[in-house]
């Protein structure tokens, strides 16, 4: 298991990414709309090659994102571990008693398969699951 991202929730986009890319001195990996989840998405890889801090703005005001950020304010949102096998992954977290967002992986335009677990299983953090194409 490795870490993907960590993901942070803001209002503005342009303004995040005047801190991380041009102040702190990431680099911008790219930015993409994702319709079917309401959110623009900024990638900010880090040095090892391996992770990145992911900016994730709502793009509409029905969205789970905009229900987590009225709750909580902007910030970070969650924590996303690349694993190998998400169904074996799923299944041993049902196992153990864990509250499952997505108990099935859903599947990203690339291929990308993801799954949330909730925070109250995970003290308080909401952790994604990813699973990369091969």
């Amino acid at each position: 298991m490795k870490l993907d991202h960590l993901a942070i929730a803001v209002a503005d986009l342009d303004a995040a990414l005047a801190f991380y890319r041009d102040a702190l001195g990431l680099e911008l990996g790219g930015i993409e709309e994702v319709e079917r989840e309401g959110v623009r998405v900024a990638f900010l890889p880090l040095d090892d090659g391996q992770s990145r801090i992911e900016l994730v703005q709502p793009t509409r005001d029905d969205t789970g994102i905009v229900k987590w950020m009225t709750k909580h304010g902007p910030g970070m949102h969650h924590v996303c571990l690349a694993v190998v096998d998400i169904e074996a992954t799923l299944a041993r977290l049902a196992a153990h008693g864990c509250e499952l967002i997505h108990p099935q992986p859903m599947t990203r335009e690339d291929g990308t398969r993801y799954a949330f677990i909730h925070p109250r299983s995970a003290f308080g953090v909401l952790v994604e699951l990813y699973e990369k194409p091969v």
